[in-house]
């Protein structure tokens, strides 16, 4: 009878090193999760720059539009746009006095998709000051 116990119980472990396939499965779970964490921060510091670069065009696009400034207001802001890394992909005047500016920029990223920033920028809302 003890003979048949033992001949049992070495059959019952077959699961004998699977430690390390266990270790590498973890290993490789990790860095996808590091993978996916750093696409994720590159996403945002891109989306940050890309709201950095719609948000300094469209001031300076509004300075042009209100005569503050030499310049169209679409090639102020485009101009703006491309020395912080940005591309302008629309612009609008807008206003009862054209003196607002809305606008677009887009920032390549090393992802597949790049980041867009939005931005609209003039004088608060109200009759125009003067006389």
């Amino acid at each position: 009878m003890c003979e048949h116990v033992r001949k049992h119980w070495r059959a019952a472990e077959p699961e004998r090193g699977s430690g390390t396939v266990v270790a590498a499965g973890l290993a490789m779970a990790l860095l996808i999760l590091l993978a996916g964490l750093l696409g994720l921060v590159q996403a945002a510091a891109a989306a940050s720059r890309a709201a950095t670069a719609a948000d300094l065009a469209a001031l300076a696009a509004a300075d042009a539009a209100r005569g503050l400034a030499d310049g169209d207001p679409c090639q102020v802001a485009a101009r703006l746009a491309a020395r912080h890394g940005a591309t302008l992909t629309a612009c609008q005047v807008l206003g009862p006095w054209a003196d607002t500016v809305q606008l677009e920029v887009s920032v390549r990223t090393s992802l597949p998709w790049p980041a867009h920033g939005l931005a609209r920028a003039g004088p608060p809302p109200g009759p125009p000051p003067g006389p």
